[in-house]
């Protein structure tokens, strides 16, 4: 890789930039979908290098989510400062100046980055071709009819590669919209998929012949795989079991009465949607009746999760040790932020989607020091993917994304190549809730992707349950719950 090139590259990493200069050469597409926190961002930057020392000229695009559009100028600096980048996003300059930019200016530039969101905007970045597009984060087009998948399927490029670490979060159908990006037409149309899916779920050798058919487009390895990487810490994960205080189980139980008046006026997608609405009903009422009641008074002990949080925070807080909080609701956020700082006697950090975009790298830098802030309460979309956070030996899921592969994202902000400690992860799950009952059925989840990548098989979809099956999931352990209240009064 020469002297511009700054980092030293463990083995399993020069065997990724080698399978991506192939890719390359040959002018095929690809996905690099080491697990999260092994180096992807390294590996295609060492790729950027080698394609500017053999003349191979830019400008490439790489697209981000734009939370990350900052980490990944600080590694371009750090790793490979002479890569020169030009940032088309409005946080660098004006949206009108950028619809308008002149082209011949990019010609002096190795690399274009970009978010998923303003490549819509930018009509000329779909006129042009480019001779590498990367997309980073790429589960961002599993939904093949969104926009911003529709976006960058229209883009024009020799080679196209995707960095992820879950090429498959929850169906086939990720796995199919993915390919269709970097190998249009390997997986056939969305009906031909469809078709050949229904036939692998009867198939006496499951996954198989899926497997082996994208095998060679996709590289993988495990943190777990000790032949891969040796000197990372362990992970433990454990459940952090809450009670629910009587107001919330109050509030639980009025909601499972009125779906069941509901679900016998509905059908077909109104049903879906119902579901759906209560299924969050449900979760925001085992964080905190607040949530649900919308009053803004979040006293801590009207909930049992912020009991828990409090028992482990105090923990942490005497061992001086750091903690990250995931929550997928924004309006969480402050509320458990302001209850940690009365537990660690100081103030912490918050990240959500609102935070703009040139304040998170900020966030990062404050909260990595030795002496910086002791917890980071972020909400799951924003702070998820791409943030490399690991000063924390501490993760705390307080709420369920009900998505192995989303969790395992986020927990991977602090379990990544740079942590020396052992890192602790307390997955929150209420007692005798749909809480306790989908953490029994998420290892479903995780079958899909082990089918397709290693072997097993499962999906998991809550809105197609029988009314029976449904009820039987959300309903309320009045056993358990009673247990709890008697103990804790």
């Amino acid at each position: 890789l020469g002297e511009d090139f700054t980092a030293h590259l463990r083995p399993y990493q020069q065997v990724g930039v080698a399978w991506l200069w192939w890719l390359n050469r040959l002018g095929l597409g690809g996905c690099l979908a080491d697990d999260m926190g092994l180096g992807k961002t390294v590996q295609l930057i060492a790729l950027l290098v080698q394609l500017k020392r053999h003349g191979e000229p830019g400008p490439h695009l790489l697209v981000v989510p734009a939370s990350l559009i900052a980490n990944w100028q600080g590694e371009i600096r750090r790793f490979a400062p002479q890569l020169t980048t030009f940032v088309a996003h409005p946080s660098e300059m004006p949206t009108p100046s950028l619809i308008h930019w002149p082209q011949d200016h990019l010609d002096v530039v190795d690399l274009v980055i970009t978010s998923y969101g303003t490549l819509s905007r930018l009509p000329w970045m779909t006129e042009r071709t480019w001779p590498v597009v990367v997309l980073d984060e790429a589960q961002a087009i599993k939904n093949p009819g969104a926009r911003q998948t529709r976006t960058v399927k229209a883009l024009h490029s020799r080679t196209r590669l995707a960095l992820t670490g879950t090429p498959v979060e929850n169906r086939l159908g990720d796995l199919w919209s993915l390919f269709d990006f970097i190998c249009p037409g390997l997986l056939g149309s969305t009906k031909t998929f469809g078709q050949f899916a229904k036939c692998l779920a009867l198939d006496t050798q499951g996954y198989a012949p899926l497997r082996n058919l994208v095998q060679p487009y996709i590289l993988r390895r495990l943190k777990s795989d000790k032949r891969i990487i040796s000197d990372l810490p362990d992970k433990s994960e454990v459940r952090a079991w809450c009670s629910l205080s009587k107001a919330q189980a109050v509030l639980y139980q009025q909601a499972v009465a009125q779906l069941i008046e509901t679900l016998a006026t509905v059908e077909g997608i109104a049903r879906r949607g119902i579901v759906l609405a209560y299924l969050m009903r449900f979760k925001q009422i085992c964080n905190h009746p607040s949530q649900w009641l919308g009053d803004g008074v979040y006293a801590p002990d009207e909930s049992g999760k912020f009991a828990r949080l409090g028992e482990i925070a105090e923990a942490i807080a005497a061992r001086q040790e750091k903690v990250l909080v995931f929550t997928q609701f924004k309006e969480m956020t402050d509320p458990l932020s302001r209850f940690l700082e009365t537990i660690f006697g100081r103030p912490g950090l918050v990240l959500h989607g609102s935070i703009a975009v040139k304040q998170r790298k900020a966030l990062v830098d404050a909260f990595q020091q030795e002496r910086g802030p002791p917890f980071f309460v972020l909400s799951l979309k924003a702070g998820g993917t791409g943030l490399t956070l690991t000063a924390a030996s501490h993760v705390i899921h307080f709420d369920r994304w009900w998505n192995p592969a989303v969790e395992n994202q986020a927990t991977d902000r602090a379990y990544r190549i740079g942590q020396h400690r052992n890192v602790l992860v307390h997955k929150f799950v209420c007692r005798g809730t749909v809480e306790e009952k989908i953490d029994a059925l998420i290892e479903s989840k995780l079958g899909l992707a082990q089918a397709l990548l290693e072997g097993g098989g499962g999906e998991l979809s809550l809105t197609e349950m029988s009314d029976e099956e449904l009820l039987r999931l959300v309903a309320l352990d009045i056993h358990s719950v009673a247990d709890d209240i008697r103990e804790a009064d």
